[in-house]
């Protein structure tokens, strides 16, 4: 049954749930404008507030379908806007260099994550959307690869914990690790960009080395974001055998809202698009991803993601340090190709 399908006739349904969402992600938007809060990203600061939410009032029953809504159609729609975000010609802009550090960190540490996980025994849905979130674009990967990885509500709450703790570390300590190692700014900008989670990380962290190596971190954490949909598509023909002869069997092989990104990919690449529609979009699209971040929140239970233990934790912070060394080398060896 399609997202359409379900909600029809639910209209009415909908508003409880999605006001709640409203009211936490607007919260988060302002909780962010505290000093020492801004190098969180509000999607962060809205799954939390989900959470607590949760945890003091609870969720009614009338606000479930609203809540569901905002947590599955709001974030495929911003997925797909979030194309408009991205140029082929602004990729492309970066050369070689960006491409291939920001590659070879993102694919190398999604395999050493499953593989960690898999050795120390972690539940196999949840180090999956660590993976996702350490290796590609923090938050929104965790969120858009779910759809694929279909893990419980409370591993989603559990992986954007990880992301927000040792990505908010990186903020910190990455600064002065370009003074200790001697990074020159373009190094300094590889490494940021291929390495550190969520796109606000590494833009506080970034610029923190000078506007060079501030924007040399964007561009390449845009590479990272672009990557977003060919992992979704080899994640979603790598589930099991019978999974994917059923999606053949509906004619759902590729996910529509990954087609829907691609195809304003492109649009964006070959059209030069207004300042205004690039500036809406890219607001809408933070919105409706907080608004999603919010759901998930009320949606998760805070004793369950206590419950999942230490093992995720650790397969955050290895991931960390394994993403972290291998784009420090290949920064400090294609550097120069910049």
């Amino acid at each position: 049954m399609s997202v359409v399908e379900f909600y029809r006739g639910r209209a009415g349904l909908l508003v409880p749930g999605l006001l709640q969402a409203l009211l936490v992600a607007a919260a988060a938007f302002a909780l962010q404008q505290i000093p020492g809060l801004h190098v969180l990203s509000p999607l962060i600061i809205a799954a939390v507030l989900g959470i607590a939410w949760r945890c003091v009032a609870g969720m009614s029953a009338t606000a479930q379908v609203g809540v569901t809504f905002a947590a599955k159609a709001l974030l495929r729609l911003a997925i797909v806007l979030l194309g408009l975000q991205i140029s082929v010609g602004q990729i492309a802009g970066m050369g070689w260099a960006g491409f291939l550090v920001a590659g070879i960190a993102l694919a190398s540490t999604f395999a050493f994550t499953i593989w960690f996980g898999r050795l120390i025994g972690a539940d196999p849905a949840l180090v999956e959307l660590i993976a996702a979130g350490t290796s590609v674009c923090g938050a929104s990967a965790i969120v858009a690869t779910n759809v694929v990885t279909r893990a419980e509500d409370a591993d989603v709450a559990y992986a954007l914990g990880c992301i927000t703790l040792f990505g908010t570390l990186a903020v910190v300590i990455y600064p002065v690790l370009m003074v200790v190692l001697g990074l020159t700014p373009a190094e300094y900008g590889l490494w940021a960009g291929a390495s550190i989670h969520e796109v606000a990380q590494v833009v506080a962290a970034g610029f923190q080395g000078g506007s060079e190596a501030g924007d040399t971190a964007t561009v390449v954490k845009l590479i990272r974001v672009l990557m977003l949909a060919p992992l979704l598509l080899v994640l979603g023909w790598l589930r099991p055998g019978a999974d994917r002869a059923a999606r053949a069997s509906r004619g759902v092989g590729v996910p529509g809202f990954v087609l829907g990104f691609i195809a304003l990919v492109i649009v964006n690449s070959l059209v030069t698009l207004p300042p205004v529609v690039t500036h809406t979009a890219a607001m809408l699209t933070l919105g409706l991803l907080t608004v999603s971040l919010a759901a998930i929140g009320l949606m998760t239970s805070f004793a369950h993601v206590l419950g999942r233990g230490v093992k995720p934790l650790a397969v955050g912070a290895a991931a960390t340090l394994f993403i972290a060394t291998v784009s420090l080398g290949l920064s400090k060896l294609f550097a120069a190709g910049l």
